[in-house]
């Protein structure tokens, strides 16, 4: 078996960021071979990968990088907030967010693939620091945009963060205080045109049967006060039964407001005026529009409630937002 030194060790070590134990392991399994030493660690981060693969990351470390007029966001997961804190995590973090902004790759993908200093690709260096620390680590996102003009900001607990493109330059504070917006509000969108088909569908639906069901409700609670009956006692099957126990309502009242729910409630569905629904339910849109697009929302850093649009508006007329990115470990 051949003689592992200290300088041995440490030399693995510098090569794969490992823990001196798990290189010292490694080396005296390889018995001295650094090539077959690296594969050791490497298939002990594959293994802790996989018996972790259910495990949520849900620490770790988002980070943004401007160059130019193009800015990206990343981040990289891990189980615990102990390890996001290490040096080590925090260091291949920033290796991460570095290489995107110089590599600038189209996608996730590419990104995983770009080769680093360590001579691995991301995606094995991340393999690494799994084996090294026992936890899994994801890359969890990476996010790009190039424009005439970009701003990004990043929360100072390093969990959210969010890029912005703009199609001229504009005032630092109004960029990075759009970018702070976007990630603070989660809007869906810069404006109504750029919401997707399928979210605006999806929110016409739920407010027309939102619209509808409370129709259903007033008209069931309007006949249960005219009999005599607390709609909140009889407001679901559980609390009939509770209050039944209780005492607070009659079994004949208990079965009284069945039968109104099921009765009336029928009845006001077959009858429901269409119009009146729509317009509702267009309103209902409209708010959810105003309150979730970017443009429409409520700027967070005016003091008079003006708009994003209009802030922006404020500081150059020509200036609009294109697009933008945003991420958050704790969605």
């Amino acid at each position: 078996m051949a003689d592992i030194s200290l300088a041995d060790i440490k030399k693995l070590r510098d090569m794969t960021s490992a823990g001196m134990m798990d290189c010292k392991k490694a080396l005296t399994e390889a018995e001295g071979d650094f090539k077959r030493a690296v594969e050791i660690l490497r298939e002990k981060g594959k293994s802790t990968l996989a018996k972790r693969g259910d495990n949520e990351t849900t620490q770790g470390a988002v980070l943004s990088r401007v160059k130019g007029g193009k800015a990206v966001l990343v981040c990289l997961g891990c189980e615990t907030d102990f390890v996001a804190a290490t040096p080590d995590f925090k260091a291949l973090a920033a290796s991460i967010a570095d290489a995107a902004i110089a590599e600038f790759p189209a996608d996730l993908a590419a990104l995983k693939a770009v080769k680093t200093a360590t001579g691995y690709t991301l995606d094995e260096d991340i393999t690494n620091q799994a084996g090294k620390t026992g936890e899994k680590h994801v890359l969890a996102y990476y996010g790009a945009i190039e424009a005439p003009f970009v701003s990004e900001y990043v929360h100072f607990n390093g969990k959210l963060g969010a890029i912005v493109a703009f199609n001229k330059e504009v005032p630092a504070e109004i960029a990075r205080g759009i970018a702070m917006q976007v990630a603070s509000m989660n809007p869906v969108a810069v404006d109504e045109a750029s919401v997707p088909a399928e979210v605006l569908e999806s929110e016409k639906t739920v407010a027309i049967q939102k619209t509808k069901d409370e129709q259903i409700q007033k008209a069931v609670d309007a006949a249960l006060k005219k009999a005599g009956i607390n709609p909140a006692h009889v407001d679901s099957e559980d609390h009939i039964e509770s209050n039944t126990a209780k005492g607070w309502l009659t079994p004949e009242q208990a079965a009284q407001a069945r039968e109104i729910i099921a009765t009336v409630g029928a009845e006001k569905a077959a009858n429901l005026p269409a119009q009146m629904i729509e317009n509702i339910a267009k309103g209902r849109v409209a708010k959810f529009l105003k309150e979730n697009t970017l443009e429409e929302q409520e700027y967070q850093l005016s003091d008079n409630k003006e708009t994003v649009k209009a802030a922006l508006a404020a500081v150059d007329k020509e200036a609009k937002v294109l697009c933008f990115k945003r991420f958050s470990l704790a969605d």
